[in-house]
């Protein structure tokens, strides 16, 4: 099979390759997924999973992108609740061979049906981005109706389904950017917006919840702005600072079936844009982690047809 890889760590995007790899082998409890189409982070590069597996042991080349969608092509031994020619997708694991490939071995767990009225190009961008908002906001945070809450990078990847889902909630939302990023956070339904660049992050006010994906100096001093009995969460790294009387943490977003259920039936419904900017092809994907110009959304790699 053709697959994208990465096989030197310091050479970073430069190291991304297309070549050919064997078909993967299924092992107990996985599905093994015809890739039509694969969602990647940038950043993935500079993780140690992405070069090393459970073990710690060095397992390069490895093949990068954790979000997929496609069909499921064999099952492994043991598995249950998916059959042979069903639409899927959902998050691969860290430390295995991810998704921009044309094809992928996935425990069956990090995987969920999919809608026919869902195109595979939505779906994978839905994985990473969408449970990580509703984690932070549901599971974490516990957000509820009347809040108010503070969402960093409110047009990106994961801040744009965070306000989205918190609207939907009944939360106020405030959302930060760069002053570009404004009319994208307020259309998708953030009741104000910060410029982080030239307004006050102060002037936010107290909030009940911050929704951190910036790190740094923005999340210490966010930590101020949590009301006695809030919650501060970040996916940038461990908070240092922390609100007065209240909490803040730090997760990694974990696969989830259920929640990716309740994901794309709100894609299905018109409730939750999954924002896709631009879709590529293959032999595009390693030209597509260069950092570039900015768009509005996900870059989405296209494996096969829909």
């Amino acid at each position: 099979m053709r697959a994208i890889t990465a096989g030197d760590r310091d050479a970073g995007v430069r190291g991304l390759t297309l070549t050919d790899l064997p078909y993967p082998h299924a092992a107990e409890n996985d599905v093994i997924v015809r890739v039509h189409a694969a969602g990647f982070t940038r950043g993935e590069l500079d993780w140690p999973a992405t070069w090393r597996d459970r073990a710690g042991h060095d397992r390069t080349p490895s093949v990068p992108g954790h979000e997929v969608s496609g069909v499921v092509a064999e099952l492994g031994y043991g598995t249950t609740g998916l059959t042979v020619g069903q639409r899927v997708f959902g998050l691969t694991d860290w430390t295995r061979d991810g998704s921009l490939a044309e094809y992928v071995a996935v425990e069956a767990r990090n995987l969920a049906p999919l809608p026919a009225d869902v195109s595979h190009t939505v779906a994978a961008a839905l994985p990473v981005s969408g449970l990580t908002a509703w984690q932070g906001l549901f599971d974490h945070a516990q957000i509820r109706t009347g809040q108010t809450i503070l969402i960093h990078g409110a047009a990106g990847a994961v801040g744009s389904m965070a306000v989205q889902l918190a609207g939907e909630a009944g939360a106020r939302v405030v959302g930060t950017g760069r002053a570009a990023d404004r009319e994208t956070a307020l259309g998708l339904g953030a009741h104000a917006f910060l410029d982080l660049e030239n307004d006050r992050l102060e002037d936010a006010g107290e909030v009940d919840v911050v929704f951190d994906v910036i790190g740094g100096d923005v999340l210490d001093r966010s930590a101020q702005l949590v009301r006695p009995g809030g919650t501060l969460v970040t996916i940038a790294r461990p908070p240092t600072v922390r609100p007065k009387d209240g909490r803040a943490l730090f997760f990694v977003v974990e696969p989830d079936r259920a929640r990716l259920t309740l994901l794309v039936q709100r894609i299905s419904d018109g409730r939750l844009d999954a924002r896709v900017a631009a879709v590529r092809p293959l032999n595009e994907a390693a030209a597509a982690f260069v950092p570039g110009h900015r768009v509005s959304g996900r870059t989405i790699i296209q494996v096969a047809e829909d």
